[in-house]
């Protein structure tokens, strides 16, 4: 699979830590890998370290998007766009193989894609103040 598509997969993956208890997600995520059939276990194994290098992080990186929104905190965020989000900030700051600029713009497209009218703006917004921060 290409990174697109595969950074689709942690986002949804990573969708669900919003509405399941975390011992509850390794069922989940085994559910989801079954559904992919097109996936080979490098690509399964690929959306997992990522999965969890998100996860192992999501306070820190909750505490950076806090930082950079005015009136948006994390807890009353749209889910999807707090999703994109929080990847996209892991992307950013911790993985070392996506450019800053790769994760902002496939960003932006996770939030077309899913999110609302204005959920590619606000991602983009949000992203780029952190982005200036790390400059």
């Amino acid at each position: 699979m290409i990174r697109t598509v595969l950074r689709e997969h942690i986002f949804k993956t990573l969708f669900q830590v919003e509405f399941n208890d975390a011992g509850d997600m390794p069922v989940q995520l085994e559910y989801y890998f079954d559904s992919l059939e097109d996936a080979s276990d490098r690509d399964k194994e690929y959306i997992q370290k990522k999965y969890e290098g998100v996860v192992s992080k999501i306070e820190e990186i909750d505490r950076l998007i806090n930082e950079n929104t005015a009136g948006w905190k994390t807890a009353r965020m749209n889910k999807v766009d707090l999703t994109i989000l929080r990847l996209a900030v892991y992307e950013m700051k911790w993985d070392e193989d996506v450019p800053i600029g790769v994760a902002i713009n496939e960003a932006v497209e996770l939030a077309k894609r899913f999110g609302g009218d204005s959920s590619s703006s606000f991602v983009n917004g949000v992203l780029g103040k952190i982005a200036k921060q790390g400059s």
